[in-house]
């Protein structure tokens, strides 16, 4: 049993690889700021772009995770998201990607039968 208790974290692909560019990126824009080397700093920063670029590349071509929990079966960090090629519901990353999973991933409108009636105070 893990520290988090028994939940699904979002371990996936997607995010091991964008953590570990990123990681890269900043400990060499670290070293470049200790060192004064200012191309070191841009470019450690540029690494850092990267990782962003590659997260969100890899949750588009399943190796990411849809918003929300996943069954216990889906748990596993190497597992892929079928469902991505669609688009995620709610999902920023899958708007963005182009008109058909943005029409996946649109936003659902509320239904009305969730709100509070509104009957003067009765």
């Amino acid at each position: 049993m893990s520290a988090h208790g028994h939940v699904d974290l979002g371990h996936t692909v997607a995010g091991w690889t964008g953590t570990a560019l990123a990681l890269v990126g900043f400990a060499g824009a670290g070293g470049a700021v200790c060192a004064a080397w200012i191309p070191g700093i841009w470019i450690g920063l540029g690494v850092v772009a990267v990782a962003g670029i590659v997260t969100w590349l890899l949750h588009l071509a399943g190796w990411g995770k849809p918003s929300g929990p996943r069954p216990e079966a889906d748990w596993d960090w190497r597992t892929r998201d079928t469902g991505a090629r669609a688009g995620h519901a709610d999902c920023l990353g899958c708007r963005v990607s182009g008109p058909r999973r943005a029409l996946a991933a649109a936003p659902r409108p509320r239904s009305t039968a969730s709100l509070p009636a509104a009957d003067g105070g009765a």
